[in-house]
């Protein structure tokens, strides 16, 4: 007998499908990484419609301010570098982790916890999830939203502290077109 006409198990057809599946989204994933701009307006928009919802249904703003949490931490991941170079046990030569300041050492670019295109995936995903829940009745949790808001903002600034203090010190813009630069220093 031949083992391609066996009938499959109905776990080895679920399986044969999901693997299918994931393959399909692999693959849009990969066709989709030299579109940054798209892909990031893409998820503005998908995030824009998510607070309209919030804003028109009048509730589940715990979902928005989980959302709101979770964004705010891939976006802290993403402007840290892989190796702090404040950390005297990687290496204490080092001033500031990317030029070497003597002949031997070799230059180290800025490495990114967290890279853009895993940075974009996750937040469109949980937009995406957030969307879904929204709809759903158990997530909407009645809370008093001014409350939210200001712990959010509160939470934000004291976690940006060290980040926006060294873009002030090594006016670094994370933003640029290309890769993120440190601009000369003037003082």
């Amino acid at each position: 007998m031949n083992a391609d006409n066996e009938p499959t198990s109905p776990f080895g057809t679920v399986s044969a499908q999901t693997s299918k599946l994931q393959r399909q989204y692999q693959a849009l994933l990969d066709q989709s990484t030299p579109y940054v701009l798209y892909r990031w307006i893409g998820t503005g928009v998908a995030l824009f419609l998510f607070f309209l919802r919030v804003f028109f249904a009048q509730g589940w703003y715990i979902v928005a301010y989980a959302l709101g949490i979770y964004l705010l931490n891939l976006f802290l991941a993403f402007l840290q570098p892989k190796f702090d170079p404040s950390n005297d046990a990687l290496d204490n030569d080092m001033e500031d982790g990317a030029l070497p300041t003597k002949k031997d050492e070799e230059f180290r670019p800025f490495i990114r916890r967290l890279p853009e295109f895993k940075f974009w995936h996750s937040a469109t995903r949980a937009v995406a999830i957030s969307f879904v829940c929204s709809w759903l009745e158990v997530f909407n949790v009645p809370v008093f939203w001014p409350v939210l808001v200001m712990y959010w903002f509160m939470l934000f600034v004291l976690t940006m502290r060290k980040q926006i203090q060294h873009m002030i010190k090594y006016r670094y813009v994370p933003f640029s077109i290309g890769k993120a630069r440190y601009t000369k220093n003037s003082n």
